[in-house]
């Protein structure tokens, strides 16, 4: 489920600062939200003053708005690496003393699994946000992409991990969210997340999780978009 909260100008600085480290000849990694459509669509009026480019998006959202605004795309295997990864949070700790600095949790838009490929990928992975995002402690449910056909099993098993998953409804039809992948998402709440790294390595051992929205480690930076500015949190 998607985060609300943040005003529209603060996502705008925070997306438009982002833009400001892509270079000439980047390929850069097109995030998914509200927050990176602003970046895009910056990325998009550079292009128009002589800015080369690629862009390599995340879910077919940010596919269609990167077309809209004349970015030419590519894919991962087509290309050699990825110079710059823009994407969104739902939650970013921002606890400079905590182990758990800088560990997201992603998902609400549902394209978690593409975009964290992408953002691995990276060699620098920037985060934009309004300080709405900003927590002392992770808390918010981890969304959990599943195959189909194991979601009734991934459940349990989270249960016995000591969550309690929903599976995701779709907003303006019936029947479950259907990821870009064709899985589904299971929003799993665990309570206060201590240790999100070991929470994150359980995850993945589950038979059936396609991927989990537990980004631990990943952000070099967070751009954090305020009414009269942009703080930059560094990793």
């Amino acid at each position: 489920m998607k985060t609300d909260g943040g005003s529209d100008a603060a996502k705008r600085r925070a997306g438009e600062r982002a833009v400001a480290d892509v270079e000439n000849g980047f390929v850069v990694g097109l995030g998914t939200g509200s927050t990176t459509a602003h970046a895009i669509r910056a990325i998009g009026r550079a292009i128009d003053d002589g800015l080369d480019v690629r862009g390599i998006p995340t879910s077919f959202q940010a596919r269609q708005l990167a077309l809209e605004v004349g970015i030419p795309l590519t894919d991962l295997d087509a290309v050699d690496g990825v110079d710059l990864a823009i994407d969104g949070a739902d939650r970013v700790v921002d606890a400079p003393d905590a182990t758990a600095h800088g560990a997201l949790i992603k998902g609400g838009g549902a394209a978690h699994a593409r975009e964290k490929l992408v953002d691995t990928a990276a060699d620098r992975f920037v985060v934009v946000a309004d300080p709405s995002k900003l927590t002392a402690r992770l808390e918010r449910s981890v969304p959990v992409e599943v195959l189909p056909d194991a979601h009734t099993v991934v459940a349990d098993r989270l249960t016995e991990l000591g969550g309690e998953a929903t599976l995701r409804a779709a907003e303006r039809k019936d029947g479950p969210v259907v990821t870009d992948n064709g899985n589904l998402v299971l929003d799993c709440e665990f309570g206060p997340i201590d240790d999100p790294d070991r929470l994150a390595t359980r995850l993945s051992t589950v038979p059936g999780v396609v991927e989990h929205g537990l980004f631990v480690g990943m952000a070099d930076a967070t751009y954090v978009g305020t009414e009269d500015g942009v703080d930059v949190h560094q990793y």
